[in-house]
């Protein structure tokens, strides 16, 4: 049964992900504990990157960014910046010590392990007790974010944002195929005649970037790489008319933020991480995750791209069948 708060002015210390996208699938449940608990004051303990998102959202007070140390460090440094708060709620995504040596008056931990083909959004609800209604994943941005993103995309022809990036080699499409979907989604018969792109990635990821930014036309290409802090980002892709992007925290951003969101799936599971949302789908390889991870000789770390079998057309045609859909149009 869903936990209830009620009492006004009450202290929650919600301990977050690491990872951009675990950290946006966890977003509905901070909403529903602002939601759920008016005046609550929300101290959100996450990685650095992800912090600056967890700003924006209502409710939050402080923001600790958890920088990780050698040997587990970072917990005995989290515990000291909050010990001395008499803290009502703690609720752990990361199933540390802390709920137990700051003695909350509850506590919620995530559950140990998700349940056989259960999204991640199910399992982080599960915390509260929420899985059979889990909260959706949602950003928040301000007047000052959303000016700057007016500013870098302009009205004019429809937006492309396209994502070709990720946090390892193996789920990256190659450049390539990226550059002939964008030819084709916004050519003369495509959904997105004339369209601009807006290329999004990180700072580090500029070099994987760079050859889906060089096949762009510079009078249609807007280059946002590495180039905004995420809560712009955010309110970018609230400015889409369509998003393609490889599996990462940026895919999970840009369905969040909702925008029509197509996910290009290989070697990660799609039962647990495909974007979430009615305006959201995923095409993947064909060859599935179990041949594509483990087998003879595997190794993540110096693995090639694992997503070749995933054509060109088939990505087309994905991408073709969410915009019908979006549109309310006949597959």
């Amino acid at each position: 049964m869903a936990h209830e708060y009620n009492a006004p002015g009450m202290r929650i210390l919600f301990i977050g992900h690491t990872r951009i996208g675990d950290a946006v699938l966890s977003f509905g449940l901070v909403d529903h504990l602002a939601r759920s608990a008016p005046g609550a004051r929300i101290t959100v303990a996450c990685g650095a990157l992800p912090a600056p998102l967890f700003v924006r959202a209502p409710g939050v007070e402080r923001v600790l960014p958890i920088v990780k140390r050698p040997r587990g460090l970072h917990w005995p440094a989290l515990w000291r910046a909050v010990v001395g708060t008499h803290w009502d709620l703690v609720v752990d995504l990361r199933r540390s010590a802390i709920p137990y040596l700051v003695r909350p008056r509850r506590r919620a931990r995530l559950p140990a392990a998700a349940l056989a083909d259960e999204h991640r959004v199910v399992q982080i609800a599960r915390t509260l007790g929420l899985g059979d209604a889990p909260p959706a994943p949602r950003l928040w941005t301000n007047a000052t974010d959303e000016a700057a993103a007016a500013c870098l995309l302009p009205p004019g022809p429809p937006l492309l944002g396209i994502g070709p990036t990720a946090n390892w080699r193996g789920k990256t499409w190659r450049a390539e195929r990226f550059a002939e979907l964008v030819a084709r989604l916004t050519g003369p018969r495509g959904p997105l005649p004339g369209g601009r792109v807006a290329v999004f990635g990180a700072p580090a990821e500029r070099a994987a970037a760079a050859p889906v930014l060089d096949a762009i036309p510079a009078s249609r290409r807007v280059d946002l790489v590495g180039a905004v802090e995420l809560p712009v980002v955010a309110a970018c892709f609230a400015r889409l008319a369509l998003y393609v992007g490889n599996d990462s925290g940026l895919m999970h951003m840009a369905a969040a933020a909702g925008a029509p969101t197509l996910g290009l799936f290989g070697p990660s599971r799609t039962e647990h991480y495909a974007p979430w949302g009615p305006r959201a789908a995923w095409v993947g390889t064909s060859l599935g995750y179990d041949d594509l991870v483990g087998g003879p000789g595997y190794d993540h770390r110096a693995t090639d791209t694992l997503m070749d079998s995933l054509t060109v057309d088939a990505a087309e045609a994905a991408t073709l069948s969410l915009w019908r859909r979006i549109r309310g149009e006949a597959a």
